[in-house]
């Protein structure tokens, strides 16, 4: 087994790569473009709010990332309403951009944590409208449940605060909606270094996704890089399965036949 044998499914599309990675924050486009190719990722997230319509001769981030190597996965950043949301998605769409979504409704501006409730609301619209809906979400086993059942394509359970850098803190929750889980679980939000991606995927995650933990690294395409070897270390791990963690020590080689003193 090798990780480019293991494919990743969510509604029509199918990937190799289990690392997303996020196009914000990043210095310069040579420095998006450099941790894209070091990171191996086939989906990248793009924040439709923020790309200026109004001026179709403008550059925009679509200009940088290329459509032939990844998916291009719009997001609902910047949305504080179901409304919003459902707008943004739509107006994704017109674009001709993939016909999925990563919902994130987000009415605080300061802890940014999603907006259950809304979330919930926008996305049964969504996939009313034959969208492949990709919610973010706190780490809330019953909304990821509630949301699968409403036809999400994948849950995306953040890890902690958004840009945060704190890893997974909510470890028992994510654990929990691996388990009740019949749609890929994307851990999102707050890794900050490669052992976190790998932690979320010895747990039994489908994917992470990543985006500040890259863009504001000292060397972005080194920790791309850094990142992609860690989700694929922890999706082995995952796939080959841990030893029990026991109370007491096990001798590693056997006692049988070893020589005593009298």
């Amino acid at each position: 087994m090798t990780t480019r044998d293991d494919i990743l499914r969510i509604g029509e599309f199918s990937f190799a790569s289990r690392l997303f990675a996020g196009t914000g924050r990043h210095r310069s486009d040579a420095e998006l473009t450099a941790s894209l190719e070091a990171s191996g990722a086939e989906v990248v997230t793009v924040a439709i709010r923020r790309l200026n319509l109004d001026n179709p001769a403008e550059p925009t981030i679509l200009d940088v990332v290329d459509p032939r190597r990844c998916a291009i996965l719009p997001n609902t950043a910047g949305c504080a309403t179901a409304e919003d949301a459902l707008m943004t998605a739509r107006l994704a769409r017109s674009l001709g951009l993939p016909n999925w979504v990563k919902l994130e409704v987000i009415p605080d501006p300061k802890y940014l944590l999603p907006d259950p409730v809304g979330t919930l609301e926008a996305a049964k619209a969504l996939v009313a409208d034959g969208f492949a809906v990709l919610p973010y979400i706190h780490a809330d086993p019953v909304l990821a449940k509630r949301l699968e059942e409403v036809g999400c394509a994948a849950v995306m359970p953040l890890g902690s605060a958004i840009g945060s850098g704190q890893g997974i803190h909510t470890a028992e929750e994510i654990s929990i909606i691996i388990e009740q889980a019949n749609v890929p679980v994307i851990v999102d939000a707050g890794l900050a270094v490669p052992s976190h991606a790998a932690q979320a995927m010895e747990m039994g995650a489908d994917a992470v996704l990543v985006n500040t933990a890259i863009a504001r690294a000292g060397n972005p395409a080194l920790m791309a890089e850094a990142f992609r070897r860690g989700v694929e270390a922890g999706r082995l791990a995952f796939l080959a399965g841990r030893i029990a963690a026991q109370r007491y020590a096990q001798a590693s080689s056997p006692l049988e036949g070893v020589i005593r003193s009298t």
